[in-house]
């Protein structure tokens, strides 16, 4: 099954706010093995000059993935999550996020593209602060495999 063209402009509803913990960015921070002082010690962190731990450049995701969940269970979509593979992600900060933020993020899809049997879907998941201020933008495009 196709993905659905008329996916693009689509906007989501935003997402339940999501609030950034501590000990989340510290697990994100091993995850991706950051040796980052202030992405691990909050010491570290205030000497920088932040108010508490500076989550990893790749963290929006976790974000991100609560408006990517709308999409994919879109039902006219055509976005078989069986067949997905992950093509690429991006993030254009405004400001670091850091531990004690809480995060907000609306999902609107930017591209649907047929290439090579294949389909691409590009979205962007605007994430902003409890102040209604831009944090980050995170850019998405999933790969949907098409029929072997």
């Amino acid at each position: 099954m196709p993905v659905n063209p008329e996916l693009v402009g689509r906007q989501f509803p935003a997402a339940a706010p999501y609030l950034v913990g501590r000990e989340k960015v510290r697990e994100f921070a091993n995850a991706v093995f950051s040796q980052n002082p202030i992405n691990l010690d909050l010491d570290a962190a205030r000497a920088a000059g932040y108010s508490d731990l500076v989550a990893p450049p790749t963290f929006p995701i976790v974000v991100q993935e609560r408006t990517l969940a709308q999409l994919l269970a879109e039902p006219d979509a055509g976005i078989d999550f069986t067949r997905v593979v992950h093509g690429d992600q991006r993030f254009s900060y405004t400001r670091p996020i850091v531990a004690g933020d809480e995060l907000t993020a609306t999902l609107a899809v930017t591209s649907v593209k047929s290439l090579g049997g294949h389909n691409m879907v590009t979205s962007e998941s605007v994430i902003v602060d409890a102040d209604g201020k831009h944090v980050v933008t995170a850019i998405s495009t999933l790969v949907v495999r098409g029929d072997e």
